[in-house]
């Protein structure tokens, strides 16, 4: 859904609760994994090219990141969200482990570190000049972040300012992940 208005792709919000498994309905996993319906978004439909780029240099800079992301940015970001917001504020809070959390934030720092190193660089954006499928993926991945007890890109200017150009639409998108925070943040 963080991608819809940058892709410009109509979009409607099905209703489901997983907690009774809507996920698991054939409806459902017609869509996943979501690097692969985001990539044949733009491709099916007329997109900006700079989402999913038609040059080839381009949107093979893209896949990288989206191959990447899966054993870097979406493990570290989903298992330090999970120990923060869900284990330490949830039902689970006898499973909480400091120490864990330590080891899943250390482990989410490289992986940031990567991020400005290896694709940000000196460049705006991920894999270049404009927004691409894989800062709207990263982007995603990371402010679900925001919702624990840090924000983890406060002491990291050059990823606030990667991410600052997304501005309001990635705010609404976002608004129950910042209740979210706001409620954890509350209860420290």
């Amino acid at each position: 859904m963080a991608g819809r208005k940058a892709l410009e792709v109509r979009h409607y919000r099905p209703w489901f609760d997983s907690r009774l498994y809507h996920n698991r309905t054939p409806q459902y996993t017609k869509l996943n994994p979501i690097d692969a319906i985001l990539k044949y978004l733009p491709t099916k439909y007329n997109v900006p090219s700079n989402r999913y780029p038609r040059h080839l240099e381009r949107r093979a800079r893209v896949d990288e990141y989206t191959a990447w992301q899966h054993t870097n940015t979406r493990p570290h970001a989903a298992k330090v969200f999970i120990m923060e917001v869900r284990l330490a504020h949830g039902t689970h809070c006898m499973l909480y482990d400091p120490l864990k959390v330590e080891r899943a934030l250390a482990d989410l720092g490289d992986t940031l570190e990567k991020l400005e190193n290896m694709f940000l660089k000196r460049q705006p954006f991920l894999c270049g000049d404009d927004i691409s499928l894989a800062d709207l993926l990263a982007v995603c991945e990371l402010m679900q972040l925001r919702s624990g007890v840090r924000d983890i890109l406060k002491d990291r200017p050059k990823l606030l300012s990667w991410k600052s150009p997304v501005g309001d639409s990635f705010d609404e998108v976002h608004t129950l992940l910042y209740r979210l925070w706001d409620r954890s943040n509350a209860k420290l």
